[in-house]
């Protein structure tokens, strides 16, 4: 068993086939030149006569081209280019062999050897290939149970559907789907194109497909959500190619994954200038409040990328401070990273920190942001926003940060809930400061929801689809923007860089989402149908909810920054004076707990208004 597994061997069994191939080439176009009987003898002699040459030319020519050296098993389209390219040579000795040593043969003879011959030589080294593309298709045929199709049929899908042939797992893609009316019937790989987006749900009943897989990283995202929801309303498990960002190289069907609601946002990917904020954040020391929240946590991630010479991050609740902790030092082993424990309500606490490290960027995201829970506990919302944000501008001037930004909302936007009001007046307070400061650039960054953040719908409603519904939704018309939140945080960065003073910068959110909407998209990717496998139930505004958000006051207006997707609000001038005095007696009424305090929020905040909903 050895001997016949052996390099040499078989080196020596394809060479001995060779010979038999060009005897058998040689004698068979002989004998279709003339009939078997009436073969004029000095051609037979002539042929027989030559054999050695031959034999000596097929081997010399055959080891020149490395076809004995070859792993057959895996054998492609370049291996006949390599059989042709040598066929063609020895042919050519064989001509002048025959020239020179005046051993005549018919002109048919040639042509006619070396057709033979070449397809013979393919056949002897391609026979172990086809029996084993023969004995796997037998085999898959047995395993599938994952009948697959591909929404696409170009590079990605070509690549997609080689990698399931060549895997041994029990899935295939058996047709694909394409737009491209000039596709329609062809082939791709094998694999049928069997028509476009409306044809979808017909060809998955007459394939029997388990599963789709849209493979079209290059498509806009409103021909992607179309597609979504068409394939989702088919009720089979769904999953998407994203935009290929790795070398092709790299197996696509690992980058294969199931829908998610970012998918289905309806905005195109947000391009930021990661070379300008890794020069502004690189070895400066960096201190975020809130840093274990998911806006917090997020900055932090994102900016211990790039390279600052210290992180302090900084939060009251120490479970989520040490899992982000944890998280960056698994992931950025060598980075200089401080986890602290405070309030930012404690002056005392948050200047021995400013004292200790003294940093030069300041990223102000602790605060409540609980909309209903707020309006029960008012109070604590003016200590945690209004006073925490104060102290920590107080200390940015006193400490000459560099640049401070506060994490704002879409809720500080005529407020109608006391945690947006708060927030409206977390931006006043900046923008005091940024007038008189002349050491920090001042700035607030306003965006609206992030998708699975602490506080978020979606977390809730995915978790009510897993109890099995219903789906609570407070408003049928209600709608809200929507972001990632490493979309949101990477524009809060890159708004840092164009902070010079005062500026309340807003985020391009896209289009308005509605929210019975978002439901609805969240029970179809989980397999369901809305209001018939998951119900959908509307339970009424809660207590300071509005039905929709705006990002802007009409006399703010906008201005236009360096990046589309990043606007400046103008500031609103008020009396500056009278607003650190309303301020003074607001936050010492929220130590008192007293029940005017929304009345004095709405003193401070003009534009807040107080709902009874």
């Amino acid at each position: 068993m050895d001997i016949i597994n052996s390099k040499k061997f078989r080196i020596f069994l394809l060479a001995v086939l060779d010979i038999c191939c060009v005897a058998f080439s040689s004698l068979c176009a002989l004998t279709l030149r003339f009939d078997v009987s009436s073969i004029p003898d000095q051609y037979f002699q002539g042929v027989i006569k030559s054999m050695p040459i031959y034999f000596v030319i097929v081997i010399t020519v055959m080891a020149m081209f490395k076809l004995y050296n070859r792993v057959w098993t895996y054998a492609s389209i370049s291996e006949v280019f390599s059989i042709l390219k040598a066929s063609v040579a020895i042919e050519v000795f064989f001509v002048c062999y025959h020239v020179f040593a005046q051993v005549s043969m018919p002109r048919s003879y040639f042509p006619l050897s070396f057709g033979i011959m070449t397809v013979l030589f393919v056949c002897i080294r391609f026979t172990k290939v086809v029996l084993k593309s023969i004995n796997n298709s037998n085999v898959r045929k047995n395993k599938i149970n994952n009948r697959i199709m591909v929404i696409g049929a170009g590079a990605a899908a070509a690549i997609l559907i080689k990698e399931f042939k060549m895997r041994d797992a029990g899935s295939e893609v058996i047709c694909a789907i394409d737009d491209n009316k000039n596709k329609r019937n062809k082939y791709i790989l094998g694999v049928p194109i069997v028509g476009n987006r409306r044809d979808i749900a017909y060809n998955l009943e007459k394939y029997n497909i388990d599963e789709i897989i849209i493979a079209i990283p290059s498509a806009d995202i409103n021909n992607t959500k179309e597609i979504i929801k068409i394939c989702q309303e088919t009720q089979k498990p769904v999953k998407i190619l994203p935009a290929v960002s790795k070398s092709l190289t790299s197996s696509l069907t690992k980058e294969v994954r199931p829908v998610k609601y970012e998918d289905l946002l309806g905005r195109e990917p947000i391009k930021v200038d990661y070379e300008g904020i890794g020069d502004f954040i690189n070895n400066k020391t960096v201190l975020v409040t809130g840093g274990g929240g998911s806006i917090g946590s997020e900055l932090c991630r994102q900016i211990v990328s790039y390279g600052p010479e210290k992180l302090i991050i900084f939060d009251i609740y120490e479970n989520n401070a040490y899992d982000v902790q944890m998280e960056i030092e698994r992931h950025f082993p060598y980075a200089n990273i401080s986890v602290l424990i405070g309030s930012v309500r404690d002056f005392d606490r948050m200047e021995a920190v400013f004292k200790k490290y003294k940093p030069q960027i300041v990223y102000h995201a602790a605060a409540h942001k609980h909309v209903p829970l707020m309006e029960k506990s008012p109070n604590e919302a003016i200590k945690n926003n209004c006073l925490g944000t104060l102290n920590v501008v107080k200390l940015s001037e006193k400490y000459k940060v560099e640049n401070f930004v506060l994490i704002s909302t879409d809720k500080a936007v005529r407020p109608t809930n006391v945690m947006g009001a708060t927030k409206r007046i977390c931006e006043m307070i900046v923008q005091m400061y940024a007038k008189k400061s002349e050491n920090t650039r001042y700035a607030a960054v306003r965006f609206g929801n992030v998708l699975g953040s602490n506080g978020s719908v979606i977390p809730l409603f995915l978790k009510q689809i897993e109890e099995g519904g219903p789906v609570t939704v407070t408003h049928k018309d209600i709608t809200r923007f929507f972001m990632t939140i490493p979309e949101a945080v990477s524009l809060v960065l890159q708004a840092s860089l164009f902070a010079e003073g005062g500026e309340i910068f807003v985020l391009d959110m896209g289009r308005p989402v509605k929210i019975y909407e978002l439901a609805e998209n969240l029970i179809r990717i989980k397999g369901f149908r809305p209001n018939q496998d998951i119900k959908i139930e509307i339970t009424g505004l809660r207590p300071g909810e509005k039905l929709f958000e705006e990002l802007l006051m009409d006399e703010e207006g906008l201005k236009k920054t360096e990046n589309n997707m990043i606007h400046i609000g103008k500031p609103i001038e008020f009396d500056e004076e009278k607003f650190l005095q309303k301020l003074d007696i607001l936050i010492k009424t929220s130590f008192e707990n007293s029940i005017r305090i929304k009345e004095l929020t709405e003193e401070i905040c003009e534009t807040y208004t107080i709902t009874d909903n």
